[in-house]
């Protein structure tokens, strides 16, 4: 359960390998007045939210802050998204916390299976603020997925502005320019 129904209460833990789209999805979540935790591997999200290991599940005694919502890299060295997603659905006391995919690579056999694993969207990168409105029904409602679109496709009225080549690195520059790093194209 929620300790707060205020969206500032809400916190999303935030894993990503690449430095810059962990920035940008940073800056977009708290730009929607989410609290964020962001770490650069699957391993440091397990260590963040206490699952060491099966054996040894300790999540209530190492995690000071509650997570509602996970979003996660595909791809990333070592432990993947997917994997990361495994442990959390198998964890008994991690497996409610829904859990968001997102990948550059739009492969319809990887999305359709971290949607049959339990992850609740799956987003193409660049995320965008449209992707993070998603978010708010399954913060709000736990882990309701009723007939709610999945795969934030071009098709989608949401997305047909997206994406293109010029929009992701102006997207990208103006991140990085308010964590004070100048970039010009």
């Amino acid at each position: 359960m929620d300790m707060s129904a205020e969206d500032h209460q809400f916190h999303v833990l935030a894993v990503d390998d690449s430095i810059i789209d962990r920035k940008l999805i940073e800056r977009l979540l708290k730009t929607s007045s989410y609290q964020v935790t962001a770490v650069d591997s699957g391993s440091k999200a397990l260590e963040f939210l206490g699952l060491i290991d099966e054996e040894e599940e300790e999540t209530n005694t190492r995690q000071i802050l509650e997570v509602n919502l996970i979003i996660t890299d595909y791809c990333m060295p070592g432990m993947t998204g997917y994997d990361l997603l495994k442990k959390i659905k198998e964890s008994k006391s991690l497996k409610d916390i829904p859990v968001v995919i997102m990948s550059s690579e739009n492969v319809p056999s990887r999305i359709n299976r971290c949607l049959e694993e339990g992850a609740e969207e799956f987003f193409l990168k660049p995320v965008q603020l449209s992707d993070v409105n998603k978010l708010k029904p399954h913060l709000m409602n736990g882990k309701g997925k009723e007939n709610q679109p999945n795969i934030n496709d071009t098709n989608t009225e949401a997305n047909k502005h997206q994406t293109t080549p010029e929009t992701t690195a102006t997207n990208m520059c103006n991140v990085l320019e308010l964590e004070g790093i100048k970039l010009q194209l």
